[in-house]
């Protein structure tokens, strides 16, 4: 990348009240700095789409595959636990108790609390390549680690599996602001929509990898299951930790690569200020798909913007800062309360589609074989009908339509199939055609999940910050997601059965209608990131972002 000529160096003096510098000399660097910076910048934001590009979606997009993979498993894992271990009932009606469930189900979500907020915040102060990898690697621990958890006099393995579901969620949790982070700032501005939308469009892959192998497990070993004795089922114990183990596979393929995932150049540049590796970075990414730092080449260190807790509160006192971290943050809660409640209901959707708890005189074991194999069918079923079409319809439109009027359209369309389900619930579940209808609308309400806010919802967070607080404030939002899963989860299970069974349900479905509708609020908090550099949406002025060379000694 060159330096500028003489003839624009000669130019600078115009500019040295502006940049801060004091003479002509320290003007003059300051302006070549700045402008090295900014040309290194516009490489990246005008780059053609190119294999280095594809790798970066590969790498990331593992990660969330292995995620939704883990998350989804337990499911359907949860159901052969609680013919195992379940307190409640006995032999083929064995099922794990509310408290039991619950415990299982909601360890992982309070862990992407954690992961979230920590990832995101040593992303930003050590650095996406320092951190990329050793989320990973917790993943692949605690998923290993439940898969051979063991049960003992003094050992309960409910709670083993709970310390390790909580464990693999810090993680996943992790994996959230880091892959969102390293996609955005490797992406050009044309296509870094969709290439955001690609990594996380995974979840929907890894939620269908794990409803088949769940039913390839469960087909495996059906002679095995059909001859036990219905009071041990020791066939289950080998599927469930087939299940859950097997989610180590994808990660472990795709770890070298997030070990050896370059640096991104705005963290090298606007974090560690060293505009000159940064420049030759760019040019070794864009060429080759490579990157060389060389241990001894002298680091020159630039004057800019560094992170601070001052800082960020200057920063994010502003209230066009503030309220893009709101809008973000808060949507982000509102679709999970919405993403996760929806969840409450698939057994529902199960019976009225043909798979949901068996009937006709089974007894036994040959009962427990068709409820799994009817429960992994039907969410396959679901998985195809609604959640995978959504996230590549986001794809399709991201960079032409926005991030904003998907999300709005998202949110309302979200509003009005909430209130059609839950005030016509009634209604509709009464008769075959009204449970078909309600199937539909379950389906169609999945798709706007996705073709909506789910997708949004982690692409803006990725965009709309400055590069010092990117991750930071991309933790923040998530983990206002996951804080709305908890709730979802642990508030709306307990809730369910008011009344009896599934009785309280269309109540719940009328909740989740007035969270999508203050989403569309929220969403009105968040400024459009489409086709837009992420400097122009940081807030921050670029003209004199560097204001010299730092001086010997000074903390980066």
């Amino acid at each position: 990348m060159a330096d500028l000529n003489p003839a624009d160096r000669a130019s600078t003096s115009s500019n040295s009240e502006k940049i801060g510098g004091g003479g002509g000399a320290s003007s003059s660097v300051a302006y070549a700095l700045d402008e090295k910076r900014r040309a290194a910048l516009a490489e990246v934001d005008n780059a053609k789409f190119s294999w280095f590009h594809v790798k970066v979606t590969m790498v990331a997009g593992v990660g969330f595959f292995t995620d939704a993979y883990d998350i989804f498993a337990i499911n359907i894992a949860s159901t052969m636990l609680g013919y195992l271990y379940g307190g409640k009932g006995s032999g083929a009606s064995r099922t794990l108790t509310t408290n039991q469930s619950l415990g299982v189900k909601v360890a992982t979500p309070i862990g992407n609390i954690f992961g979230q907020f920590f990832f995101g915040w040593m992303a930003d102060l050590v650095g996406r390549k320092r951190m990329y990898g050793i989320e990973l690697m917790i993943i692949i621990v605690a998923t290993f680690g439940q898969a051979v958890a063991g049960q003992a006099k003094a050992i309960n393995i409910l709670g083993v599996i709970v310390v390790w579901r909580f464990i693999m969620g810090i993680g996943i949790g992790g994996d959230y602001p880091l892959s969102a982070v390293i996609s955005s700032e490797f992406a050009s501005r044309a296509s870094r929509g969709r290439l955001m939308t690609a990594v996380f469009a995974n979840q929907g892959w890894g939620q269908l990898a794990g409803c088949i192998v769940a039913y390839v497990v469960v087909a495996a070993e059906k002679h095995s299951l059909l001859r036990d004795n219905v009071d041990s089922m020791n066939s289950v114990d080998y599927m469930w930790r087939l299940l859950i183990g097997l989610g180590c596979v994808p990660g472990v393929i795709a770890l070298y690569f997030r070990l050896t995932i370059p640096e991104t150049p705005r963290f090298t540049m606007d974090v560690e200020r060293n505009v000159k590796q940064a420049a030759q970075d760019v040019d070794n990414f864009l060429t080759t798909g490579s990157y060389h730092v060389d241990p001894d080449a002298v680091v020159q260190r630039v004057q800019a913007p560094k992170a601070s807790r001052r800082d960020f509160f200057r920063h994010f006192g502003k209230w066009e800062n503030a309220r893009q971290l709101i809008g973000c943050a808060y949507s982000w809660f509102a679709l999970d309360i919405a993403f996760y409640g929806l969840g409450l209901n698939s057994s529902i959707i199960l019976e009225a589609i043909g798979f949901g708890t068996p009937t006709g005189g089974l007894k036994g074991t040959e009962l427990v074989y068709q409820n799994l194999r009817n429960i992994c069918i039907g969410n396959i079923i679901l998985s195809v009908a609604g959640l995978i079409p959504g996230y590549w319809a986001s794809f399709l439109v991201i960079d032409k339509w926005g991030r904003k009027p998907i999300q709005l359209m998202g949110f309302v369309m979200l509003t009005i199939l909430f209130v059609i389900m839950g005030f016509g619930y009634d209604a509709l579940t009464a008769t075959k055609a009204g449970q078909d209808a309600f199937v539909f609308l379950y389906c169609l309400a999945n798709f706007f999940e996705n073709f909506g806010p789910n997708t949004t919802t982690f692409i803006v967070p990725g965009e709309a910050f400055p590069t010092r607080y990117r991750s930071t404030a991309h933790g923040i939002s998530a983990a206002s997601g996951k804080l709305g899963a908890v709730i979802s989860q642990v508030g709306f299970a307990q809730m369910a059965n008011i009344g009896g069974t599934n009785k309280f349900v269309k109540h719940i479905i009328e909740i989740l209608a007035l969270f999508m509708l203050t989403g569309v609020f929220s969403t009105l908090l968040i400024t459009e990131t489409k086709m837009l550099t992420l400097e122009d949406i940081s807030n921050e002025d670029q003209e004199g972002f560097v204001k010299g060379v730092a001086a010997p000694g000074e903390a980066v």
